[in-house]
């Protein structure tokens, strides 16, 4: 499991997605074709604004790097990202999905034996 933290972004939708297309899409790319399976980006939390264009970069970089799996997280919580890769890199068949986490324990939750 490999995990891109990305960001800041600009608070702008239009101007954060422009920059990661730009700046971050390249070395995103560069590392999924340097064998890197599964992805987990991680951005940091933003406005409903950044939704639709972050969901659409994923599901995109998903299906061309198919079978990697590529997923993304929306948090500035290093407890709830921690557990959200634990789970997402034993979940087998998720990709393509943008998990937004609020860092309320989960991971206890899910993981009670840790």
């Amino acid at each position: 499991m490999e995990l891109l933290h990305l960001g800041p972004l600009a608070d702008d939708p239009l101007e954060a997605a422009a920059d990661f297309h730009a700046r971050l899409l390249p070395g995103i790319e560069a590392t999924l074709c340097g064998g890197a399976d599964p992805l987990t980006l991680v951005f940091l939390p933003a406005e409903h604004g950044h939704r639709a264009w972050r969901l659409a970069a994923v599901q995109s970089l998903a299906r061309r790097f198919a079978p990697s799996r590529v997923n993304a997280l929306e948090s500035d919580h290093g407890a709830a990202i921690a557990a959200a890769a634990q789970w997402l890199e034993r979940a087998a068949g998720m990709t393509g999905q943008l998990l937004p986490l609020d860092g309320n324990g989960a991971g206890q939750v899910l993981y009670p034996h840790e």
